[in-house]
């Protein structure tokens, strides 16, 4: 069983759906049977595979032990950064394991589990927030239930620990669960129609006019390709945000009108939004503030350059070691560090970023800057290279 695409799913998200409902109709908590749903889709979706399985008890066992460990140097030894890398490594070894070694491993798949990469993400989040003092605790059942809560485990959004913990803990009055319920199952049916229709035109639309090797199939495989991803992700996304939603949990949106970005900050504010947020919060933040604290370089547009590059760099490395995923990421450093130094220094821009015809030609430019890094991610640009 595949989440959000095989039809076998839906049927059992709707039958399981309905002990959520009334659980929150009658105001009772429902994180307790999320969690039971939670483990049996990830039964349905791995249990065949007995190495997988091993691997995820592992992973979140020792994820868990690791959080708890980190919690007691912390309270020990204060803000001692070695610690606080060694472990934040760990957090993340075992996808660096699953990503790099695995190929190496002659078939053995180490850590090759169902969602390893997003939770990954959330594990390293609670190492960065118990160093930040923003974590006092960590209890197994919130630990737990984050990691597999079912609706995200594969492609997101991410959600933040905090948070998660909050809506989990409260229990909505019938009415406010009523409309959480409702708009949950809008979500999944607007969601439906992104990525099982809209979707799936435009892979057609690719297939039929975008595979040979000339200019004008390659300009139809880049820009079908471009609606495609959105409305096939976007449309996960929400489905996937609706069932949160019917579970209690008020999950975070992941897209927002994207192909109406004005530049590429405004696009990776709209674009997988929780996945920008992370990097940006995690990474660009804390290696930009890292930077300017060895004095080395004092200027400010120099710093945001190098690090859009460094942040952008390791987003692309995490989508996979090929090389079209790191070409796609350094594109994206590069439009981004250019973004910002002429953001700053133009004129001509400061002079006339709120008028109409402006905005037009910077929505112009930026769409098709879009469009030629998601032709890059693609891995298409190697027909035309070979």
């Amino acid at each position: 069983m595949q989440l959000f695409v095989d039809n076998s799913f839906f049927v059992c998200l709707i039958l399981l759906s309905i002990p959520a409902f009334l659980l929150g109709f009658f105001e009772r908590r429902i994180c307790v049977y999320g969690l039971l749903v939670s483990l049996f889709f990830i039964w349905c979706s791995m249990g065949a595979n007995k190495a997988a399985l091993f691997f995820l008890i592992t992973y979140l066992a020792g994820e868990y032990l690791l959080a708890l460990a980190f919690l007691k140097i912390r309270a020990k030894t204060g803000r001692k950064r070695s610690i606080y890398y060694i472990f934040l490594l760990l957090s993340i070894l075992p996808l660096c394991l699953n990503k790099f070694v695995s190929p190496l491993a002659g078939g053995i798949h180490i850590f090759g589990f169902l969602g390893i990469s997003y939770m990954t993400f959330k594990t390293a989040q609670v190492i960065i927030q118990i160093y930040d003092e923003q974590i006092d605790s960590v209890r197994v059942f919130e630990y737990l239930y984050l990691m597999i809560f079912f609706p995200a485990i594969t492609s997101g959004p991410i959600d933040r620990s905090e948070r998660f913990k909050k809506d989990i803990r409260q229990i909505p009055t019938r009415a406010d669960y009523l409309e959480m319920a409702g708009q949950g199952v809008y979500k999944i049916l607007l969601g439906v129609l992104y990525k099982n229709v809209l979707g799936a035109a435009f892979y057609q639309l690719m297939q039929w006019y975008g595979m040979k090797v000339t200019l004008k199939s390659g300009l139809i495989y880049m820009y079908t390709y471009g609606f495609y991803l959105f409305f096939d992700f976007a449309g996960y996304s929400l489905m996937a945000i609706g069932a949160a939603y019917i579970f209690g949990v008020k999950m975070p949106e992941n897209f927002n009108k994207p192909f109406l970005s004005l530049d590429m900050k405004d696009f990776w504010d709209r674009w997988h939004i929780t996945l920008s947020h992370w990097f940006r919060d995690f990474v660009f933040s804390r290696i930009t503030m890292d930077i300017m604290k060895t004095r080395l370089i004092k200027n400010r547009l120099v710093i945001a350059s190098i690090v859009f590059f460094i942040n952008m760099g390791i987003m692309g490395f995490w989508h996979g070691s090929e090389p079209h995923y790191i070409a796609y990421g350094l594109y994206h450093g590069f439009l981004l560090s250019l973004t910002e130094v002429y953001q700053k220094k133009s004129k001509f821009y400061k002079k006339h970023k709120k008028e109409t015809w402006f905005k037009c030609v910077e929505w112009f430019i930026t769409f098709h800057l879009v469009m030629i890094g998601f032709f890059l991610f693609s891995g298409r640009v190697s027909a035309y290279l070979g």
